[in-house]
């Protein structure tokens, strides 16, 4: 039996009435990964034997009327968090072979709520990238049409939640690498507010953007997820300490009386006219279902596409100095010396996107380009905030695009690094701005593939965007819809 397009709410009513069982859930999500992952992609990491371990645990708490939120639900990770006694990756040769000794916060949390780790998921190396193509382990396939890119960098993790290979997963958004992802598999991807989840154990790409979220196949179980890692850690510096709500109450208390934001600098010319059809549609829907179009203004937009890729570049620099071949990951050395041991290790380790960024981050905060080009980011990324904001004085929730095109074919881009980079162009400005938001899908374009709607609400509204999801959701058919990956 194949539970690959059934809710996670729907799975757990079946798990508590003892109509089906954890280890068959779990056993039919491996055996559909098995099917489909030659195809795919999707993961690193296959964690059969511990996945099979836990959905006994998971039954025989649910026999004794015990478990979270999650008993018995296979989910997968981006290979990006930290897990005990499996090796994370990060899609890099550099840490081909590191086992972590501790867990992410992320993952104890879904594991507290007893959810099954059935694997980790692909991604581009250190979530550098728009297309899940920069991978050591090789590019991720989209489950609608296989010649194209999924999006990144939580490409697999899209790519899975699609496919049904898991009924959920995690990954993490720094300019746009959930919601991306979701837009071009035809899922429900959710950046949170920066704050809102824990980034202990998550390894760091560019700590002030770097963001956890869920992707998963309904604005449900996306709240669920998100009901399951939400709140205050501790251990993470960046981690706020404000009270969580219960994302599932009122998730149906739909829009009307509410104003929903267009901003006018999302609208224009590159825009793939059937993007813009579905948009618009979307819009009309919400017209329908009683809310307030009101036209805003972003006035920054222009500038946070190189805003970005100076701050999260100058991070990157930073963060990624830790792999030198000394501490931990792979050391190549041919016995010239320190300096020669650290030049090979970095050099064939990292992948030429990497390499890239990093050198773009160390230029930007070298001697005598610090203020001209790092600071400078800085003060327009506050601009930007700024205009969020301000918008938020006039309307409830944003909605926008989730990028300029449908997804495209592997390949494509590789060669122009510039147009790779602004198909991040409409999810960039959320991160420099630390709110929250979401894709949910509304089309489908004329070759079949899905395009994507953006919902951006006030930080530490993912209440209100859950709920304006979930009522277009309802008053929709894309949900039902599947790729027809066999």
């Amino acid at each position: 039996m194949s539970f690959s397009n059934i809710s996670i709410s729907q799975l757990r009513r079946q798990l508590l009435k003892g109509e089906i069982t954890a280890i068959a859930l779990t056993r039919s999500c491996l055996e559909r990964i098995k099917a489909t992952d030659a195809q795919l992609n999707a993961f690193i990491t296959l964690c059969e034997e511990q996945a099979m371990t836990a959905a006994a645990v998971a039954d025989q708490q649910l026999a004794n009327g015990q478990g979270g939120l999650l008993t018995g639900i296979p989910v997968a990770v981006k290979d990006i968090f930290n897990t005990r006694d499996v090796r994370t990756t990060c899609g890099s040769k550099i840490l081909a072979n590191y086992v972590s000794p501790y867990d992410a916060t992320a993952v104890t949390r879904l594991q507290d709520e007893g959810a099954i780790l059935v694997g980790k998921l692909n991604m581009d190396e250190f979530a550098m990238g728009s297309s899940n193509e920069n991978s050591a382990a090789g590019a991720v396939h989209n489950p609608w049409d296989l010649s194209r890119v999924p999006g990144g960098s939580s490409g697999g993790s899209a790519a899975a939640v699609a496919a049904g290979q898991v009924v959920a997963a995690l990954g993490t958004d720094t300019g746009g690498s959930i919601r991306q992802p979701a837009s071009h598999c035809g899922v429900v991807g959710l950046k949170p507010t920066y704050g809102r989840v824990s980034r202990y154990g998550v390894i760091a790409y560019a700590s002030s953007l770097d963001q956890v979220g869920p992707v998963t196949r309904s604005v449900e179980d996306c709240a669920l997820m998100l009901s399951a890692i939400a709140g205050y850690d501790p251990a993470d510096s960046t981690s706020v300490d404000c009270p969580v709500p219960d994302y599932m109450d009122n998730l149906n208390a739909g829009v009307g009386g509410k104003k929903i934001g267009l901003p006018k600098e999302y609208f224009v010319a590159g825009l793939d006219p059937e993007v813009k059809l579905a948009v618009e549609a979307t819009v009309e829907t919400y017209r329908r279902m009683g809310a307030e179009i009101v036209e805003v203004s972003l006035p920054h937009t222009d500038y946070a596409v190189a805003s970005y890729y100076l701050i999260a570049t100058a991070e990157a620099s930073s963060n990624l100095a830790r792999y030198d071949g000394v501490r931990f990951g792979v050391r190549e050395d041919d016995g010239s010396g320190l300096i020669g041991m650290y030049q090979q290790t970095r050099s064939k380790g990292f992948g030429d996107e990497v390499k890239r960024r990093i050198m773009l981050g160390t230029y930007a905060l070298s001697s005598g380009y610090y203020d001209a080009y790092y600071l400078k980011a800085q003060k327009v990324r506050t601009l930007i905030r700024q205009d969020f904001l301000n918008a938020f004085d006039r309307v409830d929730l944003l909605l926008t695009p989730v990028a300029p095109t449908p997804a495209f074919k592997i390949g494509a881009l590789m060669n122009d690094p510039l147009h790779m980079y602004l198909s991040d162009i409409f999810t960039i400005p959320v991160n420099l701005a630390g709110t929250c938001a979401m894709s949910l899908p509304c089309g489908l374009s004329r070759e079949g593939l899905p395009i994507g709607v953006q919902l951006i609400g006030r930080p530490f509204a993912e209440a209100d965007i859950l709920q304006a999801a979930y009522a277009y959701e309802q008053a929709s058919d894309w949900k039902e819809r599947t790729p027809p990956l066999r």
